[in-house]
């Protein structure tokens, strides 16, 4: 995995570079330049990827086998509810969404039925306040929206 990982960590900071340049190319905000502007949360993940990525191109992992199947497949499993969850917030909003699949995924690691539900519906309502009246971010509203 050693070549894998050189190759990879390449790959990404390649990926970086090229990130980072795009994010300083947005325009200038009406008003002027702010300290906080549209390129500032690109430009600090393309850092951190580049960081990551010469960690990997000088320390690689050691060879080590694959991972079990059972993994493998519960890592498809997240990946799906992932894409659904990307498909279901247009139609449904994001808090039933959200609450189907946070609900679903603590289940999948082991909680309750019961605990799972409050758990998906608690964060899925804290977190469309959160951006709605915090961040001022609108999220879709589905089925809530009369």
């Amino acid at each position: 995995m050693r070549i894998n990982d050189r190759v990879f960590g390449m790959l990404m900071l390649i990926l970086a570079v090229v990130y980072g340049w795009e994010a300083t190319k947005f325009p200038i905000p009406f008003g002027g330049h702010e300290s906080v502007g549209p390129e500032t949360f690109p430009i600090m993940l393309s850092l951190i990827l580049g960081i990551s990525s010469i960690y990997l191109i000088v320390r690689p992992d050691p060879d080590e086998k694959w991972a079990p199947v059972a993994m493998l497949i519960e890592l498809s499993v997240v990946v799906l509810s992932m894409l659904a969850f990307a498909w279901a917030i247009e139609p449904l909003g994001f808090m039933p969404a959200a609450a189907l699949v946070v609900s679903f995924l603590s289940w999948r690691m082991g909680a309750s039925i019961a605990k799972s539900l409050i758990t998906g519906v608690t964060s899925s309502v804290v977190i469309f306040f959160l951006f709605n009246n915090v961040l001022e971010l609108a999220l879709p509203l589905g089925l809530l929206e009369f």
